[in-house]
């Protein structure tokens, strides 16, 4: 681990084996000890002592580490000695992220009266209104929200905010994000604290700049590209067309598996979602297309285990915090840093994690890329021909079923209203219908 400030200054890493030893109060220690969190995790040990002396940061460390902690519990502490609305705003690039990351801020604030409001698009704006005439003391909002609000709320404004952090601040400092955080950058106020935390960052030296850092700590808990010690991560190198057989091969050989599949593109997602629901799987899929109602309810039947299957694009790759994910499939081949942020999802607070990507012949360069950033070579695992041959009539006939029904427009059942897609259900019943089944499939394997 590595803290260096811009002046190069030398500095000494901290060490601590509880929370208290950081100089967190007894407050938030007890509300610490609620949520469960017994031993602060690394970069917790090196960010906190930091932020509580009030120096800006820029924090780089591996998905699932508990950055968001990092950054609320100095947050908090200083918000107990000097109570008062609107004291900090965290900008996230994704809805989820922002609800989650409130939700922990009200985990750890529930026993002092925190109030909280959370500014994301696909949500009534009337709501948020309303939850902003509470004054809450933390603003946690997308940018794009954010400056809506700012531009169109009568009596709203940041003028006072004393604490702004970027959350996934690599992405918030792309051109998708760019003019809307400039747009909020000249209207907040520059006497403030600012924290920049990502898994992920690259030196963009002048946007660090116009984020208003003054001589900000440096950390690094982990190389620009790394994934957890407890991450097994292998690939299979597949023909295009034999992907959809390779994904259901390994599928059988984790069942029961909490499984996350990430894919390129939103039709990919609910067409593979149909298709595996076909062959008996509970699954179900969410994208950037769906309504945040559909989104929501999504997550929340995977994270309660109603579907042990959830198919995803990057949407869902960002600093969601999904507890009990077991395996991590990568359908289609990400960027070096969206691999990181996908296999992020599970190996998560110690847990051991299984990470699993599907190579055909055009994305093999591109999946070298990886592991040159990565700095290592991940392990080739073969698939079972023989077995892949008998999956291949029935994945076939449950694609061409999700096919269709891709085109027919199913009426959504009541029982399904609040949170999976209109056509699943009726989808279902027309594979019941064919007698379609993973039985098949396995009678056969059992005869061979």
């Amino acid at each position: 681990m590595v803290a260096v400030p811009d002046d190069d200054e030398q500095v000494t890493e901290h060490r601590a084996s509880t929370f208290a030893d950081l100089g967190v109060c007894p407050e938030l220690v007890d509300a610490c000890d609620a949520l469960g969190w017994k031993q602060p995790t690394k970069i917790q040990v090196e960010a906190i002592p930091y932020a509580l002396k009030g120096m800006d940061l820029i924090a780089l460390a591996q998905t699932g580490s508990g950055k968001t902690a990092a950054f609320a519990l100095p947050i908090l502490q200083a918000l107990l000695e000097n109570p008062r609305p609107f004291f900090a705003c965290v900008l996230s690039p994704t809805r989820e992220l922002a609800i989650q990351i409130a939700e922990q801020f009200e985990g750890l604030g529930a026993a002092i009266g925190l109030v909280c409001s959370v500014l994301v698009g696909g949500v009534d704006r009337i709501q948020q209104v309303i939850s902003l005439a509470r004054r809450p003391h933390i603003i946690v909002a997308t940018p794009g929200r954010l400056l809506d609000h700012l531009t169109d709320t009568k009596g709203f404004s940041l003028n006072k905010i004393k604490y702004l952090v970027l959350d996934e601040a690599d992405v918030l400092l792309d051109m998708e994000f760019e003019k809307s955080l400039d747009d909020i950058l000249k209207i907040i106020p520059k006497e403030r604290r600012t924290f920049l935390f990502s898994a992920t960052m690259t030196d963009k030296v002048k946007k660090l700049q116009r984020a208003c850092l003054r001589n900000p700590v440096k950390l690094k808990v982990s190389s620009k590209y790394s994934t957890v010690d407890t991450l097994r991560e292998e690939f299979y190198l597949v023909p295009s067309d034999d992907k959809d057989c390779c994904l259901v091969y390994i599928l059988n050989k984790v069942p029961g598996s909490m499984v996350m599949i990430f894919t390129d593109t939103c039709t990919t997602t609910r067409l593979l979602a149909l298709m595996l629901r076909n062959l008996g799987f509970e699954a179900i899929f969410i994208n950037g297309k769906m309504s945040q109602d559909k989104r929501l309810g999504a997550l929340n039947r995977f994270k309660s285990k109603a579907c042990n299957i959830i198919v995803c694009t990057d949407v869902a790759s960002r600093g969601l915090d999904i507890r009990g994910v077991d395996v991590v499939i990568n359908y289609d081949i990400p960027s070096p840093k969206s691999y990181v942020h996908r296999v992020g999802r599970t190996a998560r607070a110690g847990r051991s994690g299984y990470a699993v990507s599907l190579v055909n012949q055009y994305e093999a360069r591109q999946f070298k890329d990886i592991e040159k950033h990565l700095g290592k070579e991940i392990s080739k695992r073969e698939v079972d021909d023989c077995e892949l041959m008998i999956l291949k009539e029935c994945v076939c006939d449950s694609r061409r079923i999700a096919l269709k029904a891709k085109g027919d427009g199913w009426k959504r059942p009541r029982s399904m209203r609040d949170d999976e897609d209109d056509e699943m259900e009726g989808h279902d019943r027309a594979a019941r219908r064919s007698g379609l089944s993973m039985n098949r499939y396995r009678r056969v394997k059992h005869k061979r």
